[in-house]
């Protein structure tokens, strides 16, 4: 079942999180340290309290998989169109269930909960030398929208 997460997750989304950080750290550890998480629970209590960055969970007795989104607005500017995006800033399923259609069902979820909400488009980012998740994103339907690039001294 996916549900919209609450303070009992924070505990498991930690868990999860550190799983999705040594993702991160082996593909750029130059960008990524080890051992760490993009969030503590101080910060997650937060996120959990703001309506505009909803976290779903994939909850099968035990968190499988999370999903953090954040919704934007785009209104009278003076370049670009109204817009209202769903932006996925996480998706993980932890090691021990992928395979078994956990990101499938939290990407659904979530794509039905941003049609729901009125929003244009979801958008996201992958890292470069994340295959799997590109492959799963093309997958889902996703397209690349824009491509960021580095040079590195």
């Amino acid at each position: 079942m996916i549900r919209k997460a609450n303070h009992n997750d924070i505990e498991r989304i930690i868990e999860l999180l550190h799983q999705v950080n040594m993702v991160h750290h082996k593909i750029r550890p130059d960008l990524f340290k080890p051992n760490t998480t993009k969030y503590n629970e101080l910060e997650l209590e937060t996120i959990l309290h703001d309506d505009n960055k909803p976290i779903f969970v994939y909850d099968d007795g035990m968190v499988l998989g999370y999903a953090f989104c954040q919704v934007s607005e785009v209104k009278n500017d003076q370049l670009l169109e109204d817009i209202k995006t769903l932006y996925i800033d996480d998706i993980c399923v932890d090691e021990n269930a992928r395979g078994k259609h956990v990101g499938k069902a939290l990407y659904e979820f979530t794509r039905d909960y941003a049609h729901s909400i009125g929003c244009n488009n979801i958008t996201l980012n992958v890292w470069e030398g994340n295959v799997a998740a590109l492959q799963f994103y093309k997958k889902m339907g996703m397209k690349v929208q824009k491509t960021t690039m580095e040079f590195d001294f």
